[in-house]
C-alpha cells in the first residue's frame, strides 16, 4: 500500500513595508531562489503594506506630484546586487538587474517620452524612480511565484501589532481590521521613514489646539503632498509656512506653485523667472534655524569614474578613530560590549576639519601642493592622534591641528598671488620651487574656469606687467577673489556664510540670502572637483561618510556629544552635502525674487499664535519681520521615535516588550528614539535579550547607527545592500534549519 508524501516543511516570512528596499530584498531572494532553491522548504512571503504602493513605498510613489525630484543623481542608483558586492551570492543577469540610468534609457527607447531620457548626472523626478521600483518589484515577485515551492502574497494592509503569544514561537501579524491569519517564522520589518504624533511636542500640540479652536490649519506632516493639501486648499488669499528649509520644504513649495500651474521660464540673464498662474498661495513663508535653504549640491563630475575620483581619507580614516579610541576614548559599557566612548567636538571634529581644509587647498593649489601639505601637517596630527588633544578645548585643538598646513598654505599664497600681481616672475619662481607651476596654473583654472585661464596662463612666461593687468582685468565666473589671500579655508564661513551681520530689515535680509544663493550656486555649477568649498564639504561629509559611522555607532560618542552631534552637526552635514539639485535651487532662488517664497524672517524665527485674528505669526528676531500664517506646515523630516510614533506599530511592540529604545548611558542617558539593535539588525526586548525572528533595517535603527537612511548605489558595494545581506544570509540559515 503506497504513502502519501509529506508536504514539505514550509517558511513562513512576513515583510512589514513595501518601499524600495523590499524590492531590494525581493532581488536577493529571487536570485538565491532560483540559483539554489529554497533550502528544501516551502517559503511562503507576506509582503504588507499600508498604502498600497507595492515596490516603491509611499515616499518614492509613482502616483506622487510630478514636480518633486529625486534627491540622488540617475546614474547613482541601482536595485539589485552586482558584481562590486562583497559574499552577495548568486547574481542575476545582467538584462534582469538594470540600474535607474538602464532603465530609464530602456523606457526611453520603447516610448520615445523625453522624461526617461536622462543623462548620469541627471536628477530624475521622484515618481520616475517610483515607476522604477514597481516595475523591478514585480519582476522579483513574478520570479518567486514561477519557483516551486515559493509563493508571495500582497496585502494591502496597516500592520499594527505582532502577537507573540502562540505556543509554536511564531508571531502573529495583526493588522488594523483586526486580521491575524498571517502566522510568520521570521519577521521583516522595512517601514522606512514614518512620522510622529504632534501630541507628545509641547510646541507641536499647542499649534494643533490652536488651529482647531480658531480655524487655523496646522499640518504636522507634509507627506504625502496629495494629501496635505488638498485641491482648494493653499490656495490665492492665503500664507502658508513652512518650518524647516530642507528637502521636505522644497517638496511643498513646489507642489504649491509649479504643482499649480506657474511655470518657469528662462529670463534675460539666462536664469529662471517664476510666473505665477493664479492658484498658488499669496506667498510661502519658510524659516529655520539657519534661516537658510540647504545648499545647492554641485555637479557631480566624480560620476565618470566613482571608483577613481570619490575622495579617499588623509586624515579622517578609521586608524584615526582607533587611535584616538585608544589615547583618550571613556570606558564606557553600551550593552554587552566596553566602548572607548569620544567628544566629538573635542577629539573628531579636529581631524574632520583638517581633512576639509587639506582637500580644499589639494583641490585650489593642486596635487603637489597637496602632498606638501599633508606632510606638513603630519607631526602634529601624529602627536594628536597620540594625545587627542591632552585635554585642550575643540578650537585649540582645532587651532593646533590646522596651524602647521595654514603655514604651507602661506606659502602657497605668498608664491600665487606673487606671480600674479607681477611682483615676481614666473620662471623665477618656479626655479625655486618646482611646484608652484602646478599651483599658479591651477590657481587659475579654479578661479576663472578653464577656458578664460588658458589666456591667462599664455601669459605666464610674459612680462610680469602684462600678466597682472591681464589678471586684473578678468573677472570670475564663479564670484572668486582674484586674491590667493581671500580663499583661505573657513570652518566657520562654511557653515554660517551670513554669520556676524546686522540686518536692517527683512529686505536687507532677503537681498543676503539672494546674493549668497547666486554664489552657492556659481560654486555647484563649477562642479565637486573643481571647485575648493564643493569639493571639501563633498568629499568629506559624502564621500567618508563610513568613517563617520566607525566613530558613531553603538555608543562611539559620550552621551552629551551624540546628543550635541545629531542636533547641530547633522544639520551641517544635511546643508552642507545632503541639499537638492542645482536646477531646484535655482527655482528656489527664483521664487524668493518673484516673491512667492518669502525667507524674510530670517534665522531662529519663532511662531506664535494671535487669537485675535485667528492666524499664525512667524517673527523673525533678527531681520524684525513679523509674517502673518494662514497655514503652518512642519516641513522636517520626522527623527524617528518608536514611543511617539504616528503609526500604533511600534509603540505597541513596545508595550509587548518586542523591542525597547536604545540608551546611549551617560549623566543623563541619551535616547534619540531609535531602537536597540544587535549588528544583525535583531532587536533587544524589554529584557535586553535578542529577538532573532525579528530583523529591522532603516530608520528605526537611526541612534545606535549613523545614517541608515538612502537609495541603493550600483557598482559601490553599497552599505544598504550590505545590511540586506546579512539579514538574507541568517534568513536562509534559520530557514533551512
Amino acid at each position: 500500500m503506497g504513502t502519501t508524501p509529506h508536504p514539505a516543511p514550509a517558511t513562513t516570512l512576513a515583510v512589514i513595508g513595501a518601499g524600495p528596499s523590499c524590492t531590494y530584498v525581493l532581488e536577493r531572494l529571487a536570485a538565491t531562489a532560483v540559483a539554489h532553491g529554497t533550502a528544501g522548504r516551502r517559503l511562503d512571503i507576506h509582503i504588507f503594506d499600508r498604502t498600497g504602493q507595492f515596490g516603491a513605498g509611499q515616499v518614492h510613489s509613482p502616483d506622487q506630484p510630478v514636480t518633486s525630484y529625486l534627491n540622488r543623481i540617475v546614474g547613482q542608483v541601482g536595485f539589485a546586487a552586482d558584481e562590486s558586492v562583497e559574499d552577495a551570492g548568486p547574481l542575476l543577469a545582467p538584462a534582469d538587474r538594470p540600474t535607474l540610468l538602464e532603465w530609464c534609457r530602456s523606457r526611453f527607447r520603447d516610448t520615445g517620452d523625453p522624461v526617461f531620457d536622462l543623462a548620469a548626472e541627471d536628477w530624475p523626478k521622484r515618481y520616475i524612480h517610483g515607476q522604477a521600483l514597481r516595475d523591478r518589484f514585480d519582476f522579483y515577485v513574478r520570479m518567486l511565484r514561477e519557483r516551486a515551492g515559493a509563493s508571495v502574497v500582497l496585502h494591502r494592509a496597516e500592520v499594527v501589532d505582532l502577537d507573540d503569544r502562540a505556543a509554536d514561537g511564531r508571531l502573529a501579524v495583526v493588522t488594523s481590521d483586526g486580521d491575524r491569519t498571517v502566522h510568520a517564522d521570521q519577521v521583516l520589518i522595512l517601514t522606512g521613514h514614518s512620522s510622529n504624533d504632534p501630541r507628545h511636542y509641547a510646541r507641536q500640540r499647542g499649534w494643533a489646539e490652536f488651529a482647531r479652536e480658531h480655524g487655523a490649519r496646522f499640518v504636522p506632516s507634509a507627506y504625502p503632498l496629495e494629501n496635505a493639501f488638498a485641491p482648494g486648499e493653499a490656495g490665492p488669499g492665503t500664507v502658508v509656512g513652512c518650518l524647516g528649509m530642507g528637502l521636505t520644504a522644497i517638496d511643498v513649495i513646489l507642489h504649491l506653485t509649479e504643482g499649480r500651474g506657474g511655470t518657469f521660464r528662462t529670463g534675460a540673464d539666462g536664469r529662471p523667472e517664476y510666473h505665477r498662474s493664479g492658484a498658488e498661495p499669496d506667498a510661502i513663508a519658510v524659516f529655520s534655524r539657519a534661516g537658510l535653504f540647504t545648499f545647492a549640491r554641485p555637479y557631480n563630475a566624480k560620476e565618470r569614474a566613482p571608483q577613481e575620483l570619490e575622495h579617499r581619507g588623509v586624515f579622517l580614516v578609521p586608524e584615526a578613530v582607533r587611535r584616538l579610541r585608544a589615547a583618550v576614548g571613556t570606558p564606557r559599557r553600551v550593552g554587552d560590549r566596553i566602548q572607548r566612548q569620544l567628544d566629538f567636538r573635542a577629539h573628531l571634529l579636529p581631524v574632520l576639519l583638517l581633512e576639509m581644509a587639506h582637500l580644499y587647498y589639494t583641490t585650489l593649489f593642486g596635487p603637489a601642493f597637496g602632498a606638501r601639505a599633508r606632510h606638513a601637517a603630519g607631526d602634529e596630527y601624529e602627536a594628536f592622534l597620540a594625545d587627542g588633544g591632552a585635554g585642550a578645548g575643540p578650537e585649540d585643538a582645532q587651532q593646533r591641528l590646522l596651524a602647521p598646513l595654514e603655514r604651507a598654505v602661506d606659502e602657497a599664497v605668498h608664491i600665487v598671488d606673487g606671480v600674479l600681481s607681477g611682483a615676481r616672475t614666473h620662471a623665477e619662481t618656479v626655479r625655486e620651487t618646482p611646484w608652484a607651476d602646478e599651483a599658479v596654473r591651477r590657481y587659475l583654472t579654479v578661479v576663472f574656469g578653464a577656458e578664460s585661464a588658458k589666456p591667462l596662463a599664455d601669459l605666464l612666461d610674459a612680462p610680469p606687467v602684462a600678466l597682472a593687468d591681464a589678471v586684473a582685468a578678468a573677472r570670475s565666473p564663479y564670484r572668486h577673489p582674484t586674491s590667493a589671500e581671500e580663499h583661505r579655508f573657513s570652518w566657520t564661513g562654511t557653515v554660517h556664510p551670513l554669520a556676524g551681520r546686522q540686518w536692517d530689515g527683512p529686505d536687507d535680509y532677503t537681498a543676503a540670502v539672494l546674493d549668497f544663493m547666486d554664489r552657492d550656486h556659481r560654486w555647484a555649477a563649477q562642479d565637486n572637483l573643481t571647485n575648493p568649498a564643493k569639493a571639501a564639504a563633498d568629499g568629506v561629509w559624502r564621500d567618508l561618510r563610513d568613517v563617520l559611522a566607525d566613530a558613531l555607532d553603538f555608543g562611539g560618542l559620550l552621551a552629551p556629544s551624540h546628543r550635541d552631534f545629531l542636533d547641530v552637526f547633522m544639520r551641517h552635514h544635511n546643508r552642507l552635502c545632503n541639499g537638492a539639485a542645482l536646477e531646484v535651487m535655482e527655482k528656489m532662488r527664483a521664487l524668493i525674487r518673484a516673491g512667492t517664497v518669502d525667507v524674510s524672517a530670517g534665522p531662529d524665527a519663532r511662531v506664535q499664535t494671535d487669537p485675535a485674528s485667528g492666524r499664525y505669526q512667524v517673527e523673525g528676531p533678527a531681520t524684525g519681520a513679523t509674517i502673518p500664517v494662514d497655514i503652518l506646515v512642519d516641513s522636517r523630516v520626522h527623527p524617528f521615535d518608536a514611543e511617539h510614533d504616528a503609526s500604533p506599530f511600534y509603540p505597541n511592540l513596545l508595550r509587548r516588550g518586542l523591542i525597547r529604545k536604545w540608551r546611549n548611558p551617560g549623566t543623563p542617558d541619551f535616547v534619540p528614539g531609535g531602537l536597540d539593535l544587535t549588528p544583525g539588525f535583531h532587536p533587544l526586548g524589554r529584557d535586553g535579550r535578542p529577538d532573532p525572528r525579528l530583523t529591522i533595517l532603516g530608520p528605526p535603527s537611526e541612534g545606535v547607527m549613523f545614517f541608515q537612511l538612502g537609495a541603493l548605489r550600483p557598482y559601490q558595494n553599497h552599505h544598504v545592500m550590505q545590511d540586506i545581506l546579512c539579514w538574507i544570509r541568517d534568513f536562509w540559515q534559520r530557514s533551512a534549519g
